[in-house]
């Protein structure tokens, strides 16, 4: 949800890229759904997994809460947004969620310099 909210408000004025320590084999249809509500098609993403390569080309980490046992060490700066992993708790919770990675997306963009104007 997350890389789909970056790339449509940042409009190719910056990228992000998702990618995880344990990625699942599909992106969640419940994540898929509540996207779409708001207009956003994520059903193409694919979860991929951390690397180097990713790290070492980023200006800034994102982590969403994955905790210190299963988080990467990441050599860059690094924000941790502290998401509840809404998987298993519902649509609703999938909403939830959905509305505070947008929030937290737009501030990252205007602390970047790269609003939606």
């Amino acid at each position: 949800m997350a890389e789909g909210f970056s790339n449509a408000l940042a409009r190719g004025k910056a990228v992000a890229e998702s990618a995880g320590n344990k990625p699942a084999e599909t992106v969640n249809p419940l994540a898929v759904g509540v996207m779409k509500e708001v207009g956003l098609d994520i059903s193409k993403h694919k979860p991929k997994m951390i690397n180097a390569e990713m790290i070492n080309e980023a200006d800034k980490v994102v982590l969403m809460g994955c905790g210190r046992d299963a988080c990467p060490t990441v050599p860059k700066e690094v924000v941790d947004w502290h998401i509840e992993d809404p998987v298993g708790k519902g649509i609703q919770k999938f909403r939830e969620v959905r509305d505070i990675i947008k929030v937290k997306v737009e501030e990252l963009l205007v602390e970047l310099g790269v609003d939606d104007d």
